[in-house]
């Protein structure tokens, strides 16, 4: 014998209600519960790609065109059998705040009509036509799960759009999110389907995106699709200090701070010339684990809200050569020295007459720094005219140690470096403004080239500042905190500032390994 079916009445008139009728026998006794919705259409797509539903709009019906708001469920055909049943109830819409329909519940009838055989798009058909109350008569699932997930929060690392996806079961019901967004997942009951919002919202209803496999696999399907093109791969290895300096000369991008003078001119040059060596990085084809968005295209966050007694976060600036990260640092330092420092760098060159070790270079010999290389203890380093320089992570935490805030400059390739639960990084991208306020605003300014130093700007000088601009947005976009436009530096300080005091202050999204670290973090 069937389960008793469920008959499901909403009006768009007046006050809209529903009533549910259990049994074949009305009772005169039948509580109504209210719905918020002048309709209770159903929006309808398929469960997965074996599904057949296709997707298709309810329209709109009412005289005054008043626009109807979706159940909040997808339909599914059994191919075998011709049956009709509800696939999935969007956490959040009318159908679940409701509670009376669910997922695997077999709809018998539309306003009477019976829908066995129907395609789900004849269905949606029969509904669109309905003027007035529509009836749904189903018969009710005889286990309905049980929805105890905990709610997980996640950070996009790489672009989604339900539009431009075939495989998805409702474009209508998915939601398009970008590189950066942080995600509420609601729902992970299908393993390739999930549902989300996009925080901040004042959505109720959730959408639907890829699960973590899905998008995996979606995301290498479309590498093998592309060109090849070789690569040379910068995944950090354990490799020995002779080779490791050898890769150095084709993968590391130099800084060298100074709480004095910031970049030394020799050293902006070995950063400079470091990009016409470097070969393209896997970043852009490398299919393995070292690029973050093919290997995980979430990353579980959770708020993070730094306690008083905690060390301050480290400041990370990073953006294209010439947007002036290094002016905007070394500002920021000299508003006030007592607050922001910088590290002190590491080299292996001799110290002149005026060094003193530990204020303006900590100086080494080079076999300690081979051995700080072997053992992951820069964040940066490299190599110019023979001599080795870089940056240790001691450095940085002994100005994080010392009550101040410690703000360093970073080559994008560096940010993984500095997202640790040591350090917890905040990342703040200086983009450069529109090419015709380039030209306005860098004018009678200079810059340093891999042949000149401290020479004019010129037309080129923007137009790759434009493209390395948006070569890093494209890579790196995900892992920017706070974003800043150079426009007018003394805006841009203002910013600037703002930006710590929140970094610092205000609760903040943070990789969650930074909260419960793992031998791996």
């Amino acid at each position: 014998m069937d389960p008793p079916s469920t008959s499901l009445s909403v009006s768009c008139r007046g006050s809209p209600r529903a009533t549910v009728k259990t049994g074949d026998a009305p009772s005169p006794n039948k509580k109504h519960t209210d719905v918020q919705a002048s309709k209770f259409p159903l929006t309808n797509g398929l469960l997965d790609p074996k599904d057949t539903s296709k997707a298709a709009k309810g329209g709109n019906t009412h005289q005054r065109k008043k626009r109807r708001k979706k159940a909040g469920a997808t339909i599914k055909r059994n191919e075998i059998t011709g049956e009709i049943f509800v696939a999935r109830v969007i956490c959040g819409g009318l159908a679940d705040r409701s509670g009376l329909l669910h997922a695997g519940d077999r709809i018998l009838e539309v306003n009477g009509f019976p829908v066995d055989g129907m395609e789900p798009e004849q269905v949606i058909q029969v509904q669109a036509r309905s003027q007035g109350t529509i009836m749904f008569k189903v018969v009710p699932i005889t286990e309905r799960p049980i929805h105890n997930q905990t709610m997980l929060y996640v950070r996009a690392m790489a672009d989604y759009s339900p539009q431009q996806d075939p495989a998805i079961p409702c474009a209508d019901a998915g939601m398009s999110f970008r590189k950066g967004d942080i995600l509420e997942i609601v729902d992970q009951t299908d393993s390739l389907w999930w549902q989300a919002k996009k925080l901040p919202s004042s959505m109720a209803c959730a959408g639907l995106i890829p699960s973590t496999n899905l998008l995996k696999r979606k995301q290498r399907e479309f590498w093998w699709s592309q060109p090849y093109q070789p690569h040379i791969c910068m995944q950090t290895c354990r490799c020995s200090p002779t080779l490791c300096l050898t890769l150095l000369k084709y993968r590391v991008y130099l800084y060298i701070l100074s709480k004095f003078t910031g970049f030394r001119r020799s050293m902006r040059l070995c950063r400079r010339r470091s990009h016409s060596t470097t070969q393209p990085s896997c970043h852009t084809r490398c299919p393995s684990s070292c690029y973050s968005a093919l290997n995980c295209p979430f990353e579980e966050v959770v708020r993070y809200q730094r306690l008083p007694q905690d060390a301050h976060r480290l400041l990370a600036l990073t953006g294209p050569s010439g947007v002036g990260v290094n002016q905007l640092r070394r500002r920021l330092i000299e508003m006030n020295p007592n607050i922001f420092r910088g590290a002190i760098p590491h080299t292996t060159r001799a110290p002149k007459a005026y060094e003193e070790s530990g204020r303006e270079y900590y100086f080494t010999s080079r076999e300690i720094f081979d051995n700080m290389v072997y053992n992951n203890r820069f964040l940066e380093y490299g190599e110019h005219k023979g001599t080795l320089y870089g940056t240790s992570i001691e450095s940085v935490k002994d100005v994080l140690n010392s009550g101040r805030i410690c703000i360093i400059d970073i080559e994008p390739n560096a940010i993984q470096a500095v997202r640790t639960h040591e350090l917890k990084a905040y990342i703040i991208y200086v983009k450069p403004p529109p090419l015709e306020r380039l030209r306005e605003t860098r004018q009678d300014s200079y810059i340093t080239t891999n042949y000149y130093v401290n020479r004019p700007f010129k037309e080129e000088d923007f137009q790759e500042m434009e493209e390395a601009a948006r070569k890093i947005e494209s890579q790196y976009w995900q892992f920017f905190d706070h974003v800043i436009v150079n426009d007018e530096l003394q805006d841009s300080c203002i910013q600037l500032l703002t930006a710590v005091r929140r970094a610092q202050d205000e609760p903040q999204w943070v990789p969650v390994s930074w909260i419960r670290p793992t031998a791996e973090s």
